[in-house]
Parts: structure tokens; sequence; C-alpha cells
């Protein structure tokens, strides 16, 4: 087995390697979330204190991408990918500490470190692709399948991070299952230390600070466009639809969390075949069109709710809603992380996918705020409106993208 992974190409052993990082980067990520959910659930937090830990996870996504990119560049994603593993090592350590030391502070500061270390590992991973993709028509149907492959594993791995989570706190306990993780991460970074390459997506001209900001227009348009794509899915999914599944339904922690898992499971399992569905077809006209039929589902749960579609059957209305926005909705994902890297400049290449990734964290952060808000105000129906709003926005962004892109 190790002499015929020898005997690959370069470019293909190094993608291992770079998928490798990030598969096993991605489950501890999804175990990490439910472990701290859970533990601290039991630990008595209440749910606002368990939704604060993640506060400054989700802030620095945006600050992370910006630097993050700049950093790429003139360091190389080799060391970007390392130094991502490397916190997220150091983030599992300060949970070792006794459980009278574990203040929301403390976590929420574990957290940040954390949230540091994922977008750090994403923005590499995406970046490093291009570099190891063959330019021309060619090249480019390759670097769509690659792209597909690589977010929708890695999101496919998320979900099973969750119940990853949940199996080692039932078996070991928190404190065991951090430590199992950190060993096994830092054995994963050992490995890419050694045999990563050194320049690996670094810049020829070393980059200034000021040019983490992007200046192609194409990449500004693509970057809102994707902002307000990500806004509308977690606009509802992060806070309303768990909070409208326990309370409305009367579905357990335990049902809500293993169907949350599954879902990301079957979107990442969409994302990774999106080249099948689409037929190959990836430009400006694809992403027009299938975020023009995303727009409407929203509004269709939200009128099924109200009672003005199938009004005896609220839970297939939003389930089934629920399953075909997803497949949708990651059919669109897959399309956008495909043109980001294919439109990337190849010298510096990480400066725009960073610069891109920090709107999609914003939309993140700008819907998971919306989403305990609108939901107080409004419930369900309020937060599923205002997403068919942002993927209007979308489509009408995506409108200004050039011709060929």
């Amino acid at each position: 087995m190790i002499a015929r992974v020898a005997a690959l190409p370069r470019e293909i052993r190094q993608y291992l390697l770079v998928t490798g990082n990030y598969w096993a980067f991605t489950l501890t990520d999804g175990a990490l979330r439910m472990l701290v959910v859970l533990y601290f659930h039991q630990l008595g937090y209440s749910a606002l204190e368990v939704a604060l830990l993640f506060l400054f996870y989700e802030f620095f996504g945006v600050v992370t991408n910006l630097v993050g990119g700049w950093l790429g560049a003139r360091l190389g994603l080799n060391r970007t990918m390392n130094l991502g593993l490397g916190l997220q090592v150091l983030a599992l350590s300060m949970l070792l500490v006794p459980v009278a030391w574990l203040s929301v502070p403390w976590v929420m500061a574990a957290q940040a470190l954390s949230g540091i270390a994922k977008d750090l590992n994403k923005m590499s991973a995406k970046s490093a692709i291009k570099t190891l993709v063959p330019a021309g028509d060619a090249g480019h149907q390759s670097l769509y399948r690659w792209v597909a492959l690589l977010t929708g594993s890695k999101n496919a791995l998320k979900g099973v991070g969750f119940f990853l989570g949940g199996l080692l706190l039932t078996l070991i306990g928190f404190q065991g299952a951090i430590l199992a993780m950190a060993v096994m991460l830092a054995g994963v970074l050992a490995l890419s230390l050694a045999r990563l390459d050194g320049d690996l997506g670094r810049a020829k001209a070393k980059p200034k600070f000021r040019e983490m900001l992007s200046k192609s227009r194409a990449i500004n348009i693509l970057s809102a466009a994707r902002m307000c794509l990500f806004g509308a899915r977690d606009v509802w999914f992060v806070v309303a639809l768990p909070v409208f599944l326990a309370t409305q339904f009367g579905w357990d922690s335990w049902r809500v969390g293993g169907f949350l898992a599954l879902w990301v499971i079957g979107y990442g399992a969409v994302q990774a075949v999106a080249p099948r569905i689409t037929g190959g077809t990836a430009g400006r006209g694809a992403a027009i069109a299938w975020a023009s039929a995303l727009t409407a589902l929203p509004a269709l749960i939200a009128l099924g709710l109200e009672g003005q579609l199938l009004a005896a059957q609220p839970q297939l209305v939003l389930l089934g809603g629920l399953m075909l926005f997803g497949v949708v909705f990651a059919v669109n994902s897959s399309l956008h992380s495909f043109l980001i890297v294919r439109m990337a400049r190849s010298d510096g290449v990480s400066l725009d996918v960073g610069f891109y990734y920090m709107a999609n964290a914003m939309g993140r952060l700008i819907g998971t705020l919306l989403s305990g808000w609108l939901y107080l105000a409004g419930g369900l129906v309020a937060t599923l409106w205002v997403s068919s709003a942002l993927l209007a926005a979308t489509v009408l962004i995506s409108l200004a993208l050039p011709k060929e892109a």
C-alpha cells in the first residue's frame, strides 16, 4: 500500500496529504462541537450560555480568512495548514483543565482558537487544490471534481464528527475524548510537517498587507453572492430550526442532533457528486440557475407552515422541504466553491480564496445572529421569508458576474 502511494505523481500525493489533513481536522471539529454542547448542557449551562461558547468561533472566522489568505501567500499553504492543526491541538488541550476552570470565558477562548484553526485549515486546503491541478479546460473539469470531492467529503465527515463526539462522551467521558482527539491530531500534524511541500501556494512576489482586500471585481461579486447564500441557510438552520423541532414537534436533543447530523452528512454527499448532477456545467449560468431554483424553496416551506400548503402535515412540509433545500443548496455551494478556486489568481491563490471565505464566514455570522432575533420576533416562518429574500439577492448579485466566469 505504501509503495503504491509512493509511486503516485507528486501532485496526487500532495492532494491526498492535504485532503487527509482536512478530513482529520474536520472529524475533530464536528466531534468537539457536539462534545461541548452535550457536556456543558450536562453541567447545567443554559441554552444561551452554550450558544455564547460558539460566538467567537464564528466571529474569528471572518478575521482569519482575511489574514490567513495573506499569510498563505507570503509563507506558503503548508505553514498555514500546519498552523491550523497546531492551534486545534492547543484549543483541545485548553479543555483538559479541571472542571472548575471551565468557565464561559475560558471555553469561549478555546473555541476562538478552534475557529481560527478551522478557517486556516479550510482556506489552505481549498487554495492548495488550485496549485495541484493543471490549467486549461480539461484542468477545469478536474478542478470541479476535486473541489466537489474535498468540500463534500468535509461536510459529510463533519456530520460523522457529531456522532463521534456523542459516542466518545458516552464511552470515555469528556476529558478522555478531548485527549484522544488531541493525540490523534498531533500525529497528523507530525506527518504533515514531514511530508507537505514547503513552497505550496507561496506567491512569487510577497504580497503587501493591504492586498488582503480583493481588487478583482469578479471575486468581489462572487464573494457578495456567497455571503448572501450562506446567510440564507444559517438564518433558519442554525438556531431557529433546532428550537422549532424541540418546542413544536416535541423532539428531544438526541433526536434533533441526530437528524441535523444526518442532514449534514447527506448535504456533503450531494456536494461530492455535484459535477454529475450538473453534468460538468459549472459556470456563471449554472450558478444563477441553481440559485434561482433554491430561492423559492424557503418561501414554499413558509407557506406550508402557515397552512396554505398541506395544512394538516407540517412535519411533512418542513422535513421534506428541508431535504429538498439541502440537495439544491449543496449543488449551489459546490458550484461556488469551484468558481472561486477557478477564478482566483494562480500566483497567491490564497489571497482571493481567503477573501472569499471571509465573506462566507460573514454570511454565516449574520445568519446566526439574525436567526435568534427573527425567531423571537416572528418564529420559524419569519426566518424562512428572510432566507428567500437573501437568496433572491444572491441571484441578483450573480447576474453581475462576467459572462466568461
